[in-house]
């Protein structure tokens, strides 16, 4: 804008001189010089512009300069020089892209200048003023193209010292990186190398060498391989280890740039090696403390349960009075120690069927029977404890026999569970819904309950042993693995536990089980009981 504002108070300047010294008067003689301020006021309009708009007032400066040129006496007139105006213009906007367009412009001007004067008679300037045009024509544009390609140098240089600056800051970032940057030929040949060499080397050292030989040579075959790769391929990886540590280990990553150049990231794996080592040594060694665990638990089956048999054996004698009267007092002990031995058992065989599957040791007793049986036995159990709950408990079993392939026990230990959690949950003048259904060969289990519900938060816990949800007193009355059991027999049968609950709208768990079998025509219906 600058540059354009000078060039039309620089040309107005000089008319006004002329009119001043009486060399030239008001009318067409001026019209050149009338041009050529106007084409500096609309370059200094347009230059605040895009890249299109700056074009149109390179395109405005060649009209202008071929029009001020024609009428000042064309190629051999003494503005001739004004030929060169949009080239001048065109740099002083100081982008790279404009000059073709200047020039083009310029190498317009002075085609037309040259063909109007050999073809056209054109006006002439007048005799006592054309010696001053002249000059002022090219001291003029000496100067404005001088002073434009000043600007343009000191943009570019300036763009050059930007993007010096860029590299040199790219530069040292890449030298002090991490990892191993290498731009290789692709047969392994190093062009360029970034980053801190293997010890022994220095950067410049590397470059023309083979990639190949920083590596140890059992490995070499293998890494032109992934070279050929990755030329063919479009990248390769591998672990190889480095030539001056036989023990390291380096993981290399090969991309293809061209079809000639390869980059090569190298990053030492050792440390993530030792880490993963460590890991690996840790797991293994919680999962045999686990599977010691798990074993312990399953061999103390027989010693835990065989002395509380025992106790809750004489302990219902007692109750029952089968070798003579006892107090009332001592047959309330003995209703409350077995109560509580009952309690316990159910306990240790929780525990127990828990360490047993997480020992692998959990064996399914598949037999054929008739799945009503076991679900009948399970609501009768649970009839008594959904009576104390003020709870009512309700069974939909199909008319039709249900022929299932399964661990009897497994079975009716699913409902139990499924059960006892459901009254635990379901407050006083609740409902508990069990439904046994039959969906291909599938046998679904669904255990619906009008309870408190569970928390999201919960809901993503449950199923995991040891995991319990609600409040501090109804966690208190299991030990956390009635779930995890469920969905462990679940799965040892082939099958899975779903879980659907809103906090305060009850809950449902549905367990699905591939066991069905067709029933013989010659067994008899079921009637559902409990």
């Amino acid at each position: 804008m600058g540059w354009n504002l000078a060039w039309a108070a620089g040309v107005a300047l000089c008319g006004a001189a002329l009119v001043g010294a009486g060399q030239l008067v008001v009318g067409w003689e001026l019209a050149p010089l009338a041009l050529g301020v106007a084409a500096g006021l609309v370059g200094a309009s347009l230059g605040a512009g895009g890249s299109r708009v700056r074009s149109a007032a390179v395109a405005a400066w060649t009209l202008a300069m071929t029009a001020a040129v024609l009428l000042s006496g064309g190629a051999l007139g003494p503005l001739a020089a004004w030929c060169l105006a949009p080239l001048a213009a065109a740099a002083a906007y100081r982008n790279a892209e404009l000059l073709p367009l200047g020039a083009a412009g310029a190498l317009a001007a002075a085609a037309i200048a040259a063909l109007s004067s050999a073809l056209l008679p054109l006006p002439a300037s007048p005799p006592g003023a054309a010696a001053w045009l002249g000059l002022i024509g090219l001291a003029g544009m000496a100067l404005a193209l001088g002073a434009a390609l000043v600007m343009l140098y000191a943009e570019f240089t300036r763009e050059r010292r930007a993007r010096d600056d860029v590299e040199t800051g790219l530069l040292e970032v890449l030298d002090n990186q991490p990892q191993l940057l290498f731009d290789l030929y692709p047969g392994g040949r190093i062009l360029e190398a970034f980053g801190q060499p293997p010890p022994g080397w220095r950067s410049r050292d590397l470059i023309d060498r083979s990639f190949v030989d920083l590596v140890n040579a059992d490995d070499r075959p293998a890494v032109e391989e992934a070279l050929h790769r990755a030329v063919s391929a479009g990248s390769a990886e591998i672990a190889v280890r480095p030539a001056h540590d036989p023990a390291g280990c380096w993981e290399l990553s090969l991309r293809r740039m061209s079809r000639v150049r390869i980059v090569a990231a190298v990053r030492d794996a050792r440390a993530q090696r030792a880490r993963e080592a460590e890991l690996e040594e840790a797991r293994i060694a919680a999962e045999q403390q686990n599977a010691g665990k798990s074993r312990f638990l399953a061999n103390m089956s027989h010693e835990l349960r065989t002395p509380l048999n025992a106790i809750m054996g004489f302990s219902d004698i007692m109750r029952q009075r089968l070798f003579g009267p006892i107090s009332e007092r001592y047959a309330d002990y003995a209703e409350l120690i077995h109560e509580s031995g009952a309690h316990l058992l159910e306990l240790i065989n929780d525990v127990l069927d828990m360490s047993k599957i997480e020992a692998d040791r959990f064996e399914l007793a598949r037999e054929l029977f008739d799945a009503r049986e076991a679900i009948s036995g399970a609501l009768r159990l649970m009839r008594g404890q959904a009576d104390r709950a003020g709870v009512s408990l309700r069974g939909v079993l199909p008319p039709e026999t249900m022929l299932a392939v399964a661990d009897r026990r497994a079975v009716k230990q699913i409902a139990l569970n499924l059960l006892s959690n459901a009254l635990k949950f379901t407050p006083r003048g609740g409902s508990v819904t069990l439904t046994l259904q039959a969906a291909g060969d599938t046998l679904e289990l669904i255990v619906a309950d009008t309870g408190v519900g569970i928390a999201p938060s919960d809901l993503q816990r449950l199923g995991r042993p040891f995991e319990q949800a609600g409040d501090p007193s109804q966690r208190a009355a299991g030990s956390g693995l009635g779930l995890s059991l469920v969905r462990a027999f679940a799965q040892l049968h082939g099958g899975e536990m779903s879980i659907e609950s809103d906090l305060g709208d009850g809950t449902t768990v549905i367990v699905r089980m591939p066991v069905l079998s067709e029933p013989p025509t010659a067994m008899p219906a079921f009637a559902a009981g409990g």
